[in-house]
């Protein structure tokens, strides 16, 4: 590879078709099951060799130090597997931040990807997410390469093909959302009628509003209402289903009728909202690729 190419990939957002929070855990954390599927909403990840470790990104708001996940990657990873070489690494950001879809969580994933292919290293995927696990809950799920439900802290990840096969609208409210006032004032819910992954597999998807929830969604409207809003006006606009993504703040609706979807992104997209419209079936490309300069 020319000095002046670089690897490419791109880093896919997800959402979370239901949250159900059940108990608290001993280590402080809460059990539950979610659903997580792909959108079409993603950044891109270039790398190329360089003399020394610069990792950067396009967002002038987002840190790049240590608490970074994508600092936390490269460190892990050039730490458990070895680098032969120091490497320039770019983010090109259009995932919101604190919008519950994982942004930096696909990035970290990405980069481990990307990194185990560059070196040569033929790490395997089951010990490539472990190595995951120490970065954060969300990034095993995106080394998967496969939509899958989530249970216990979400780490234990059964995959399954949930993919909806309707549009996907999903609105950021530009606010962000905190994970951990999310779950510290959330009320867990035992009493649901089905397992989470029964739903998203037996019942049809005009069934889902009467069986589904995101149990998170009423610890963050007593801060954010807004969020109720959002859903209001996704039914409004002809959502079949709607919820808020894992703790906030985005909200998504299912729309069957890619019409209605597409009027529902002009609607919102007028109002001021950062918006992104995914087609039925999405599956998304994170392979890792060799870009000429």
């Amino acid at each position: 590879m020319a000095t002046t190419d670089h690897w490419v990939s791109r880093a896919f957002a997800k959402i979370n078709l239901g949250l159900f929070v059940h108990g608290k855990r001993s280590d402080g954390y809460h059990d539950i099951e979610t659903g997580f599927v792909y959108i079409d909403w993603a950044d891109t990840i270039r790398i190329r060799p360089a003399k020394q470790t610069n990792i950067h990104t396009s967002d002038p708001d987002l840190r790049v130090d240590d608490q970074n996940t994508v600092v936390k990657a490269y460190k892990l990873f050039a730490h458990e597997f070895g680098l032969s070489q120091s490497y320039d690494i770019h983010i090109e950001k259009v995932i919101p931040q604190g919008a519950g879809l994982g942004g930096g969580s696909t990035d970290a994933a990405a980069l481990l990807r990307m990194l185990n292919k560059i070196e040569g290293k033929n790490i395997h995927i089951d010990r490539l997410m472990d190595t995951a696990a120490l970065i954060g809950a969300d990034v095993p799920f995106f080394l998967m390469q496969s939509t899958a439900i989530g249970v216990g802290t979400g780490t234990q990840l059964h995959p399954v093909d949930i993919q909806p096969d309707a549009w996907i609208l999903t609105v950021y409210p530009n606010f962000q959302s905190s994970t951990a006032d999310a779950y510290r004032y959330c009320e867990p819910n035992e009493d649901h009628e089905l397992k989470l992954e029964s739903i998203l597999r037996d019942v049809e998807l005009d069934e889902w509003s009467y069986l589904l929830s995101n149990d998170l969604e009423p610890s963050v409207m007593v801060t954010w209402p807004m969020v109720g809003d959002l859903k209001d006006q996704m039914i409004d606009f002809g959502a079949v289903y709607s919820a808020m993504s894992g703790s906030g703040s985005s909200v998504f609706g299912l729309f069957e009728q890619d019409f209605v979807a597409l009027n529902a992104w002009h609607a919102f997209t007028d109002l001021g909202f950062r918006c992104n419209l995914t087609r039925p079936r999405f599956h998304p490309d994170q392979g890792v690729y060799i870009e000429e300069a």
